[in-house]
């Protein structure tokens, strides 16, 4: 029996489905552990398929690389370094499990299964994965850990059963997703189960974009009293050794390194950043390709995308029209001198005019309307997809939520993309972030020290510049107030009347919320983008596209 465990925490971004280049990453993280003098290394959930990995896993060949790949390393572990409780799916019985893997001595001495399986939002697992039964603490040195898999801690029920059965340190391997306000709840989760429990508590989280995901790290390590011995950072890959000693009170842990914890426009920016690079690098892309308006979310966007993947991988196209205003012209180059990206201009009035004597005879009779405006919008997403084609560099759509939302976007048009990073970011919030950046250099970005766009970016009155003088306001209520009622839609699921009795007038939400029912079938066709809200369209809102549901005030 040891009174003193030294216990590495492998906060790593692995990819779904590259079972070498994970096993790679546990491997430099268990050599980083030796060098700490570490006795443990725990990783996080499914570090070696990545997490999520969601259908994969039922390809019985991608299992047979899995088991492959860790019989291997585990033979490595007889080296007398460190053991490592391993994140994994694992076949079990002839059923497929989440589970954790003990290795040490050359051999899988334990294994634990995710006994609570999330079945909402973003997580389906109960479709691929079988429930384990309660876990017993495994046996570590003399230590007895209580080995949860993420979800497992979000309820009382496996700690309170690990405590029974004797665990005296809990240890939550993790793969949870970004949210705004997030990191707060998990906290509190871990010191609910901490006050529960007495004992001290590791959470080891994983860090990276996967698709929509991001996964933020944010690992810590806490005593039973709730105080915070150590807190990795967010948003970066890492290792941290904590160092554990029994006393007549339960195992303790010695005060280490406390990361900051940002919040607010940080957070959100950070997590974009990172959603953006790993999509554009774990997909080997070249670079990004995006539509510069002069306007403020394509602004944003780029300055994203530079930071994200450097202003050598940004490729930034104007495509003015007719209606293309010179102080739009002279911003789209404004940013695209900030940012230090390449830029063209590209017309699209030759487009225009081809479309017009296309369709002259079949018009004919028939006013301007709409049509003439969305013939541009996809003459601009022909064009980009046309460069994309020619060089490789993967679109980048710049509409946001409330955009989204209410329908003001064009199929084939300004939604053409494979990757929308302002998704899940409603317009309110596009302002801030533009502030915010403009006077911050984030951690980590690899765009410039300094504004990112002119000022005047953010203070002009939106238009889409699809007709003379428009204006987003001509048909829409102003941002602060469609936000608000979008929010109260969407994230609230709130009644049009709660939502009318904070102030707007109930036909204006009544119309918002036929406008935002009647749009879903252009979400179903748009490209994945970071998701920071528990209500994310595509991955959290579902609603059908055909609905006839429309009992609003009239009910």
């Amino acid at each position: 029996m040891t009174d003193i465990l030294s216990i590495s925490l492998a906060q790593l971004n692995p990819t779904v489905g590259d079972i070498d280049q994970n096993m790679t990453l546990v491997r430099g993280a268990r050599a980083s552990a030796l060098a700490a003098g570490a006795d443990l290394l725990i990783t996080t959930e499914m570090v070696v398929s990545g997490y999520p990995p969601e259908d994969l896993v039922l390809k019985p060949a991608f299992m047979d690389a899995i088991e492959a790949a860790i019989g291997a390393f585990a033979l490595e572990t007889a080296d007398g370094g460190p053991a490592v409780l391993l994140g994994t799916p694992w076949r079990d019985g002839g059923k497929l499990y989440n589970a954790a893997l003990l290795i040490d001595g050359g051999a899988i001495v334990a294994t634990r299964f995710k006994n609570c399986l999330p079945n909402y939002g973003v997580f389906d697992e109960v479709r691929v994965f079988a429930a384990g039964p309660l876990p017993k603490p495994v046996e570590f040195k003399g230590a007895r850990l209580g080995v949860m898999i993420c979800e497992d801690m979000w309820t009382s029920q496996v700690s309170n059963n690990l405590r029974e059965g004797g665990a005296e340190i809990l240890v939550v391997i993790n793969g949870s997703p970004f949210e705004t306000n997030k990191k707060d709840v998990r906290l509190d989760l871990a010191r609910t189960r901490m006050e529960e429990t007495g004992l001290g508590l590791i959470y080891v989280n994983q860090v990276g974009g996967q698709d929509e995901l991001v996964f933020d790290g944010d690992s810590v390590a806490l005593n039973a009293d709730g105080t915070l011995c150590v807190r990795m950072p967010s948003w970066r890959s890492g290792i941290a050794t904590t160092l554990w000693r029994r006393t007549d009170h339960g195992w303790k842990c010695d005060p280490g390194d406390i990361d900051a914890h940002p919040v607010g426009m940080e957070a959100i920016y950070r997590t974009l950043t990172l959603g953006l690079r790993d999509y554009v690098n774990k997909n080997h892309f070249p670079g990004v390709l995006l539509g510069l308006s002069g306007g403020i979310d394509s602004a944003l966007s780029a300055a994203i995308a530079v930071d994200a993947v450097g202003p050598g991988r940004v490729h930034c196209v104007m495509m003015p029209s007719p209606y293309t205003s010179t102080e739009s012209l002279d911003d789209a180059a404004a940013i695209a001198g900030l940012l230090g990206v390449s830029y063209d201009v590209v017309s699209i009035e030759p487009a225009m005019t081809a479309f017009a004597g296309m369709l002259q005879e079949a018009f004919v009779q028939h006013p301007p309307d709409t049509t003439e405006e969305n013939i541009q919008a996809r003459a601009r997403g022909l064009a980009l997809m046309a460069l994309s084609n020619k060089f490789g560099h993967m679109v980048l759509s710049t509409g946001n939520k409330s955009e989204m939302s209410v329908g003001y976007a064009t199929l084939y048009g300004d939604m053409c993309g494979g990757f929308s990073v302002l998704k899940d970011i409603y317009k309110t919030t596009v302002f801030e972030l533009s502030r915010w950046r403009n006077a911050v250099m984030p951690m980590d970005a690899l765009g410039p020290d300094g504004p990112v766009m002119p000022d005047n970016v953010i203070t002009k009155p939106p238009t889409a510049e699809l007709k003379p003088n428009q204006k987003d306001s001509d048909s829409l209520p102003e941002y602060q107030e469609l936000d608000d009622i979008l929010h109260g839609l969407i994230e609230g699921e709130s009644s049009l009347a709660d939502i009318a009795g904070r102030g707007h007038k109930p036909e204006t939400v009544e119309r918002i919320w036929m406008m935002l029912d009647r749009a879903e079938y252009k979400r179903r066709q748009a490209p994945p983008g970071v998701k920071i809200s528990p209500r994310a369209f595509g991955r959290d809102r579902r609603y059908p596209i055909t609905n006839a549901f429309t009992k609003g005030f009239r009910s």
